[in-house]
């Protein structure tokens, strides 16, 4: 069964969740403070999905997302992760849009829609905010068409193609990878419900077929996939194995903070 919640604004501790990202800078809603938030929101909140392995389900209702990410501790998947910043931005006057997004495959064609949740920010300009794609932009794209971006070593641009919109990663050869595929017409949280539903129990879903914990450093990102530890640090990439159940744990507390 599918569970639909309104997703309708919940009220958000403010001071707990910006405690939770360590952020204890300004909040008036302008472009700098978003990305400052965008930041350090990337920065202290993993994306992961160890709730699908261990059979916990995962709904589309605000307040649930706020209490896994900051009272818990935890983190999560897309819908969880922006469905959380968007209440946060909204609680400290941002204007939220929420977006659907048809992720890339690997034969070069596109998911189907509410197959990833993205974020547009309207301030003096319109941004592309996403704290829940893993390893991607650390802050918010402006939603500028053809408009290299560049953030430290790596560089985004945002292309208008076919009537939709496409975000894009600059690969080492130089080339342009399409990483999701976008319009800009508003969606409410429900509209997610049954996409969120099919990635915690299709065997088709890239969430049911590994565990996986991420998040960004300001020098790399650290990743815990099934049993594998990868550090990346200034584009050296370090890889273990780890040997038993025990130390996989030991690796979520150490690394992510993160008891389950």
């Amino acid at each position: 069964m599918i569970r639909i919640f309104s997703g309708s604004p919940q009220m958000v501790n403010v001071p707990d969740y910006l405690d939770r990202i360590s952020y204890s800078g300004p909040t008036a809603p302008n472009d700098k403070v978003l990305r400052a938030l965008h930041r350090a929101h990337m920065l202290a909140v993993p994306f992961e999905n160890l709730d699908i392995a261990l059979g916990r389900n995962i709904v589309c209702d605000e307040a649930s997302f706020i209490h896994k990410i900051v009272q818990q501790g935890r983190g999560g998947f897309c819908y969880e992760l922006n469905g959380a910043f968007a209440a946060l931005l909204r609680e400290l006057g941002f204007k939220v849009i929420l977006l659907s997004a048809r992720v890339s495959r690997r034969d070069g064609s596109d998911g189907p829609d509410f197959d990833h949740l993205a974020l547009r920010v309207d301030l003096d300009h319109p941004w592309l905010a996403d704290v829940g794609f893993g390893d991607s932009f650390l802050e918010p794209l402006r939603l500028q068409p053809d408009a290299e971006q560049q953030q430290g070593s790596q560089k985004f641009r945002i292309t208008s193609v076919a009537g939709s919109l496409r975000m894009e990663k600059q690969q080492g050869d130089g080339t342009w990878q399409r990483q999701y595929s976008f319009t800009l017409k508003p969606r409410t949280l429900h509209d997610f419900a049954a996409m969120c539903h099919y990635h915690q129990t299709s065997p088709q879903s890239p969430f049911t077929q590994k565990t996986i914990c991420s998040r960004a450093t300001p020098q790399g990102r650290i990743t815990l996939a099934d049993r594998k530890l990868i550090i990346t640090r200034d584009a050296m990439r370090d890889e273990r194995l780890l040997a038993s159940d025990e130390e996989w744990r030991a690796a979520l507390k150490d690394y992510f903070d993160v008891v389950l």
